[in-house]
C-alpha cells in the first residue's frame, strides 16, 4: 500500500473530505459551525461552506503522520499569527473546541482511538487513508509514468520486498 506521504497533501485532503462528507454519517458540522472562527487570530469566518469536512480530513492525515497526537499539539498546528496593530505579530493557537468535536466525531465513526499518549488511527482509519492514497498515487502514475519507481515494492504491480535484500539459500 502507498503511504500518504507519497501523495500530495492537498489532493489527499480533498479526496478524504469528499469521502467523509458522502459516506460517514457521524461526521456532521454542528449548528454553530457557520458562525465561528477557527482561531482567535483569524479576523473572518471560513469562506468554504464545507470547511468542517476539510478540517476533519486534515486532522485524520495529521494523526496518521504524527500520531499519537494530543489536542494541544493540534491546536498549535492549526494556529496562526495574530496581528496587534503596530505591535509585533504573535502565534496564537487554533480553536480547541473545534478540534475536540471533530475528534469525538471521528471516534464515533471508528476512525480514531484514544490512548494515554494521545489520539491514534484505528485499523479502519488507517485502511481508509491507505486505500485513498493508493488510489491517488495510481492516478498520478497514469499522468506521470516515471513516478512508478517510487511505489513501495520497487515499482512492481504486485508489490515485493521493501528492503530489496534477498537471502540466499544454502545448498
Amino acid at each position: 500500500m502507498t503511504d500518504p506521504r507519497y501523495v500530495s497533501a492537498e489532493l489527499l485532503i480533498q479526496e478524504l473530505s469528499s469521502y467523509l462528507k458522502e459516506n460517514v454519517k457521524e461526521i456532521t458540522p454542528p449548528e454553530w459551525a457557520s458562525f465561528v472562527k477557527t482561531s482567535t487570530g483569524k479576523e473572518r469566518l471560513p469562506i468554504q461552506n464545507d470547511w468542517w469536512y476539510t478540517r476533519s480530513a486534515s486532522i485524520l492525515r495529521k494523526i496518521y503522520i504524527f500520531g499519537p497526537i494530543s489536542v494541544e499539539s493540534l491546536r498549535t498546528i492549526y494556529g496562526t499569527r495574530k496581528r496587534y496593530g503596530k505591535r509585533l505579530e504573535h502565534h496564537v493557537k487554533g480553536s480547541g473546541s473545534i478540534i475536540r468535536k471533530i475528534l469525538q466525531q471521528l471516534e464515533a465513526a471508528g476512525l480514531v482511538e484514544k490512548t494515554k499518549k494521545g489520539r491514534i488511527l484505528s485499523k479502519k482509519g488507517r485502511s481508509l487513508i491507505n486505500k485513498l492514497s493508493n488510489k491517488l498515487f495510481n492516478e498520478i502514475i497514469k499522468v506521470r509514468p516515471e513516478l512508478i519507481k517510487y511505489r513501495p515494492g520497487g515499482g512492481k504491480i504486485g508489490g515485493g520486498p521493501r528492503t530489496g535484500r534477498i537471502k540466499e539459500k544454502k545448498a
